[in-house]
């Protein structure tokens, strides 16, 4: 191939090869020889057979392959090869069907079983006792909210199964949960450790009773749960955390205040009050305490957990039954004797009041042995006329005379009473510390309740604490344990 090119004044050309070929132009066509790239692998990107043509060359794929040859392309694949990925790609949507099949048996089958364990745990937990003992409240409006029976996937979802996140407190019988509902409400979702099976149709008695209480005090109960191996019981969120927590928290709560003391000291004791005396059949809390008294949003008392709780029939004054309750507000008599009555929850109050005056531990192995016991400490200095040492000094700053620390001190010595008969019932409490309330609201109207109303005279106590006189190297992980079961809900 030759181009003419002009320099200057001069005129001439230049010849060069064609591509694929190779020589000395100048001489003609004979000048220029084909190259034959086959021979040399530089200049071919034949994968397997190359065949040279003039000024070029072709590849191919040897029999039985396929593919355009060429190293920079598919190259050449074997027929069997394709075979091989067809048949391998149909049997690996063949496993992966086969797979998919028998994991839908497998999971209808589990999903059967768990449908019939369901069964089988709501049948055993006394889930149409359950049903029955609701039937005449269904289609009413009840004025306490209504009662839902809940599945155990509801659970799940409500409590993000069951997540360590979600857990508002640990006790001696159970777990308790924040659960949120569709509508974004909280609800408290306590699991239970155990619950005896001979005791199962109490249990859903007790259940009954409890969904129809109504009293602004009473912590509600929502809803429970048959469908797992233990019952599940839910009940309404209360946020602001346990009177034992504000109690003693580091520094104290500020707003317990002495009026603010004596007001939810009223409001526990008619909460009491009303479980004693309105419900039907009475319910005996049987763990009375600072930590089972929740306060809601506006630092109102509500009476919680009712898992160690009884229910006495209207014919009955007392029940023989398993000693439950919690070292320091444990009933002396009660411990002794096993019989358990209403005046068994009017000393754990009296407890309770006491560690509210003076901000104690109802137990505590950190005091001196004659101090260790709360109760037998504080009528001790009562007989010695060393009350207002042993009271909290905020609240002997705030009372407006001396006269009413006394009353209230007055009051837990009579409920401290050694023998049940000779303490007040709930009632003549609430009645009491609601007299002095309206003394601290309205000191102008004087006193309203005469001390000897109701109010019997005191019996030395009786000690309880069951450590031993002597300080010992154990008292420390002791003082723990009693600290973990008084400050933890039931």
């Amino acid at each position: 191939m030759c181009s003419e090119f002009v320099s200057g004044s001069s005129k001439g050309y230049r010849c060069s090869c064609l591509a694929g070929y190779q020589g000395n132009p100048y001489l003609g066509p004979a000048g220029c020889t084909d190259i034959d790239e086959c021979l040399n692998p530089k200049l071919n990107n034949c994968s397997d057979i190359c065949v040279n043509s003039p000024g070029s060359f072709k590849c191919y794929c040897p029999k039985g392959h396929h593919g355009d040859g060429m190293t920079t392309g598919s190259g050449c694949i074997s027929n069997n090869s394709q075979f091989a990925i067809k048949f391998s790609l149909g049997m690996s949507f063949g496993v992966l069907i086969c797979m998919s099949f028998m994991a839908l048996i497998y999971f209808s089958i589990r999903k059967k079983k768990l449908i019939k364990l369901r069964e089988k745990f709501f049948e055993n937990n006394g889930g149409m006792l359950l049903k029955q003992q609701l039937a005449p409240y269904e289609g009413k409006e009840k004025s306490n909210g209504s009662f839902k029976i809940y599945s155990s996937h509801e659970l799940r979802s409500i409590t993000d199964n069951y997540s360590e996140a979600r857990i508002l407190g640990k006790g001696g019988y159970g777990i308790v949960y924040k659960g949120i509902l569709k509508d974004g409400s909280a609800v408290a979702v306590k699991m239970s450790k155990f619950v005896e099976k001979t005791q199962i149709e109490q249990f859903i008695n007790e259940v009954a009773i409890l969904t129809q209480i109504n009293h602004r005090n009473v912590v509600r109960l929502k809803g429970c749960c048959l469908e797992t191996e233990v019952p599940v019981l839910v009940y309404e969120y209360i946020s602001n955390g346990t009177l034992f927590e504000h109690i003693h928290r580091k520094g104290g709560a500020y707003w317990l205040t002495w009026r603010n003391c004596i007001r939810l000291a009223m409001e526990a004791a008619n909460a009491l009050s009303y479980l004693h005396s309105a419900a039907s059949p009475p319910i005996i809390h049987r763990d009375v305490k600072s930590s089972n008294i929740l306060i809601d949003d506006s630092f109102k008392a509500k009476i919680s957990d009712f898992g160690a709780s009884r229910l006495i029939s209207i014919e009955q004054t007392e029940v023989t039954t398993l000693v439950l309750g919690t070292r320091g507000y444990l009933d002396p008599e009660y411990f002794q004797t096993s019989v358990l009555t209403e005046k068994s929850d009017v000393y754990s109050f009296g407890v309770l009041l006491a560690e509210l005056l003076t901000k104690q531990l109802p137990l505590s192995l950190e005091r001196k042995i004659e101090e260790r016991n709360l109760a037998a400490y504080f009528l001790q200095a009562m007989k010695e006329d060393r009350l207002l040492e042993v009271l909290d000094p905020q609240l002997v700053s705030e009372a407006s005379d001396e006269e009413q620390l006394f009353d209230v001190a007055k009051l837990v010595k009579n409920c401290l009473s050694v023998k049940g008969e000779d303490r007040p019932t709930m009632s003549e409490v609430a009645a009491r510390l609601e007299g002095l309330k309206n003394r601290i609201n309205h000191p102008w109207l004087g006193q309203s309740y005469d001390d000897s109303t109701s109010l019997l005279g005191h019996q030395d106590l009786y000690p309880i604490c069951s450590s031993d006189n002597n300080p010992s190297t154990g008292e420390a992980s002791g003082q723990n344990a009693m600290l973990i079961e008084m400050s933890q809900p039931r």
